[in-house]
């Protein structure tokens, strides 16, 4: 059942997207909406009171070990062929090395070229950025950005991640098919996934319908995950991992949330 409480009266579930972030929310004993934002203030500014999970890393490291900040390793063995999905974070010096809005493609590559050699140097094994890593830069600092200025928000905002939060619905076992398949929607992955969210509560029509302009269908389905995931934080089921949480230089808290 989709469901909050009179503590935490409204509920998130939040994924990037290329319009800004993609909410899937509800208030108490309201059915679920989908909105995009421009940005995560935004988000905050109209969902003030939700608990929020989000498909984001929180809390970075100033050192990248072998396997990440901790809970990625910890995560990983729980997906089976999905592990991949869940990608090490490098330390905080790579991910603010160049914070510029890039205007040339150009620029971009120059960018990761200087993250990739600054997370070489402050990880061991010496490790660079992958593609897919830097596209979501910028929206790791923006999370990180208000956190570090409102340490009120850490009690709201958690990370969690889809696939573990798809394999902790599913009862501990991972998805069976991937998601996308050479980074095209997989119709079969998207189906098994939709079955999941429905017998978690979910209306199939709700489902069914496209996602906001800027958001993608998976993008969507993940959002959805990820308020379920919320719910179980407000209600005290989730379980972090690790447990209890690791934090960064500033306090915050590492875990991923399930």
């Amino acid at each position: 059942m989709l469901t909050s409480t009179n503590l935490h009266p409204a509920l998130a579930g939040v994924d990037g997207c290329k319009a800004g972030w993609i909410a899937v929310h509800r208030k108490l004993d309201k059915p679920p909406s989908v909105s995009a934002f421009p940005s995560f203030q935004a988000l905050l500014d109209a969902l003030p009171d939700a608990t929020i999970a989000v498909d984001m890393p929180i809390g970075l490291p100033d050192f990248s070990s072998r396997g990440g900040r901790g809970p990625e390793a910890l995560v990983r063995p729980l997906l089976g062929a999905r592990q991949s999905s869940v990608f090490a974070i490098p330390s905080r010096a790579a991910l603010y090395a160049d914070t510029s809005d890039f205007t040339t493609i150009e620029a971009w590559y120059a960018a990761h070229r200087l993250a990739s050699a600054v997370a070489m140097e402050t990880s061991d094994p010496p490790r660079g950025v992958s593609i897919q890593a830097f596209g979501i830069f910028s929206k790791i600092r923006e999370i990180d950005a208000l956190l570090i200025a409102k340490p009120d928000l850490r009690g709201r905002i958690f990370e969690s991640h889809p696939e573990v939060a798809f394999c902790r619905l599913n009862g501990g076992t991972a998805m069976a098919l991937p998601k996308k398949i050479k980074g095209a929607v997989n119709p079969a992955g998207m189906e098994e996934r939709k079955a999941l969210l429905c017998r978690r509560g979910y209306d199939r029509r709700f489902l069914d319908q496209a996602p906001p302009r800027g958001a993608a269908s998976d993008d969507f389905l993940d959002a959805a995950a990820m308020m379920l995931i919320a719910g179980r934080i407000a209600s005290g089921e989730a379980r972090p991992s690790p447990d209890p949480p690791l934090t960064d230089r500033f306090g915050i808290p590492v875990a991923i949330w399930a």
